[in-house]
């Protein structure tokens, strides 16, 4: 039997908002496993700049953004507000 690696939380999600749209379209273990790969530091799809934004952002404390892809294939973003007060999960289109 193998140990099963838990990651570390980089950083507080504050509380935790999804849109509806986002709701009604993603399954909830892809919004969970994406919120666990974000506040892990795997930000996901987002681009070289973006990732380094993040990394900056967990000394600095501004907003951070992750980019997923649920198993049906729709991208998702995860978002975590500067104040790390709140994170929201939602699609592009509801931006």
């Amino acid at each position: 039997m193998s140990a099963k690696t838990i990651p570390v939380a980089k950083f507080r999600l504050g509380r935790i908002f999804s849109s509806a749209n986002a709701m009604s379209r993603l399954a909830t273990e892809d919004i969970l496993a994406g919120i666990q790969r974000h506040q892990a530091g795997d930000w996901g799809d987002v681009e070289p700049e973006d990732h380094a934004a993040n990394e900056r952002a967990l000394l600095t404390g501004a907003r951070i953004w992750s980019v997923y892809h649920a198993a049906n294939g729709l991208e998702f973003w995860i978002i975590t507000e500067a104040s790390r007060e709140s994170t929201t999960v939602m699609l592009p289109e509801d931006d």
